[in-house]
């Protein structure tokens, strides 16, 4: 693998004649969806729910592909201003559509579906797509103000979040008398020395506050027009919209906070366990959190990181092997971190093609393989998708991290068992353990923080010196007496992009819930064996079509019931045991 992805599939750069190609036939494909919303009054609910069907899955496909061309190259090399430009004038094209699609849909959300559907059977499998443009009914605005509000995010939030992104990824500061990028430092959080991310982190702050002011003034911008947007469409709150658009309950969100808030002692208990481990009594460091533990210390190459998960996988489920093995030989993966390039990682779906893209900052470390296998079980979860149609293959927040979860426990199980020594067994429980104090700790934190944000915004401007104080509260509340309150990071808000979107807010409940309804699901896989991926497989398959609670239903699971979010936090209390009693043998 070259460690670069390759987007050929898409097209081969902006002077590909398809790029051009794709480029009139979203125009011709907009022109005829303007006059579809012009003449709609001529026709009748059926032809014009299939002529509006029949024309959102061309306009979907071909933006896809342009889209994500265009973020894909951007997110490689932020300094890269032709994919600036050509998001934003898709942007712009797009935006335009929102008057004559709201149009459109609130004369469908009128009709009666299921006669739609007995009319032309075809539409069956767009059932849940055309139930859901009769509930989004209630949320609409006139014609004009959706138009007003699509154009406004081009140079509103859409803006701010670009800016930010930008930011953070070219941010430097100087560590050791070199200059380092925000993302290199936060690297150097999992370094075996600890002076090292002692350094690090005093670094990160510094760099963090070099940028703070603008930054602030993105996630100000930002959360004011969401909840501007709210407002006008008639929903509760920003949460009440993120629970719509995720197809959630707010009593399964409620079950899943009031599980985790009952159990967090666990993961305090383990983050102390953790401090002792590291050589001194109280609460872990800060920037402790992430310090490799026991003596595991493996190092893994690009091909070594590719045959170990394949060693895996192929024991599991000869499709998701495949699909690891395609990543690596194909070039789906952009590997490294390097200078413009964005922080993190995720996976993208590919418009069209059963194909995948993967963005990480691959170092070698255990933990950089459990990346990538999460980010891999993304991938899994397009595939699982990819034969349904283009409006039919979008996923909701909650159980977006479902596959990538379940892979994350399918390779750090397979570690625990096989290891070696003791030094081994609590360097691989204190990684998984600190992904789980990620998902549950990190998490409610990063929920607290923006319910917080939310709540004040309206009344005031949050400068950067009041979110960070914000931020620590909202640490000291989730963590508690696991981490020292005077070592707590208060840019979180500022490193997180998840704060920055203005059409997807608390993105952050769904770790929680993925992390801990994939460790239900791996459980099943474990008393089941191979079966359970016909069950899994469908249940992924259908995530685009049902409600979260009806997906888990698949799996024999009510989401809205606390016992079940307990059965999975009671599993890490029993690995906080074990590594606390691994930690204190002599």
């Amino acid at each position: 693998m070259k460690g670069y992805w390759n987007l050929d599939v898409l097209y081969r750069g902006y002077d590909d004649p398809r790029f051009d190609e794709d480029q009139k036939k979203l125009d011709e494909a907009i022109e005829r969806f303007r006059r579809l919303a012009d003449g709609a009054d001529e026709l009748d609910d059926v032809t014009l729910a299939e002529k509006y069907i029949d024309i959102n899955e061309e306009i979907a496909l071909l933006a896809g592909r342009i889209s994500v061309f265009a973020e894909l190259k951007y997110c490689a090399d932020t300094s890269d201003s032709l994919s600036q430009s050509t998001s934003g004038r898709l942007m712009a094209k797009l935006s335009a559509l929102a008057a004559p699609d709201a149009s459109l849909r609130r004369r469908i959300g009128k009709a009666d579906v299921e006669g739609i559907i007995s009319a032309s059977p075809r539409l069956a499998k767009y059932r849940y797509y055309l139930e859901n443009i009769v509930k989004d009914g209630k949320y609409l605005l006139a014609d004009g103000e959706e138009e007003v509000f699509s154009r406004m995010n081009i140079s509103g939030a859409g803006a701010w979040e670009e800016m930010r992104s930008a930011l953070t990824s070219s941010a430097k500061a100087e560590y050791r008398g070199k200059e380092l990028t925000l993302t290199e430092l936060r690297q150097l959080a999992s370094d075996a020395d600890p002076d090292v991310r002692r350094d690090a982190y005093d670094a990160e702050i510094k760099c963090c506050a070099g940028i703070e002011k603008p930054v602030a003034f993105a996630l100000n911008s930002i959360k004011l027009q969401v909840i501007n947007e709210c407002e006008m469409r008639g929903f509760a709150s920003p949460l009440d919209k993120a629970l719509y658009d995720s197809r959630m309950k707010k009593e399964t969100l409620d079950a899943l906070w009031s599980a985790v808030y009952d159990h967090l002692p666990a993961f305090h208990r383990f983050l102390r366990a953790k401090a002792r481990l590291l050589g001194y009594d109280g609460p872990l460091k800060w920037w402790d959190l992430f310090a490799p533990a026991g003596k595991s210390g493996r190092k893994f190459t690009d091909d070594e990181a590719k045959e170990y998960l394949l060693s895996i996988f192929s024991g599991v489920d000869g499709e998701l092997r495949d699909l690891v093995e395609r990543a690596f030989d194909n070039d789906w993966i952009d590997m490294h971190a390097r200078e413009g390039k964005v922080g993190g990682a995720f996976d993208c779906g590919l418009p069209g093609v059963p194909e995948s893209r993967i963005l990480t900052n691959f170092r070698g470390d255990m933990g950089d393989v459990v990346t990538l296998a999460h980010e891999l079980g993304h991938a899994f979860h397009d595939l699982q998708v990819s034969p349904n149609s283009e409006l039919c293959r979008g996923y909701t927040m909650p159980v977006a991290e479902t596959a990538s979860t379940f892979n994350e426990n399918l390779i750090l199980s397979r570690a625990i068992a096989s290891a070696q020594s003791r030094e081994e067994k609590i360097s691989l429980i204190e990684g998984q353990l600190t992904d789980a104090a990620q998902i549950i700790c990190d998490i409610l934190s990063r929920f607290l923080f923006e319910s917080a944000v939310f709540a004040r915004r309206p009344e005031e401007f949050l400068d950067a010196g009041t979110l960070c104080a914000m931020m620590t509260e909202a640490q000291k509340k989730a963590y508690g007496d696991g981490l020292d309150a005077d070592t707590l990071n208060p840019y979180m808000w500022l490193s997180k992009s998840h704060y920055y979107s203005g059409s997807l807010s608390f993105y952050n409940f769904p770790y929680a819930f993925g992390g801990l309804f994939a460790r239900s699901l791996y459980a099943k896989y474990e008393k089941e064996g191979k079966a359970f991926f016909e069950v899994y497989r469908d249940m992924l398959k259908k995530t685009p079509s049902l409600d979260v609670e009806d997906c888990a239903a698949i799996a024999g699971i009510d989401l809205t019931d606390k016992g079940f979010w307990e059965e999975g936090l009671v599993s890490f209390e029993k690995e906080t045991d074990e590594f606390c009693r691994l930690v204190d043998m002599r």
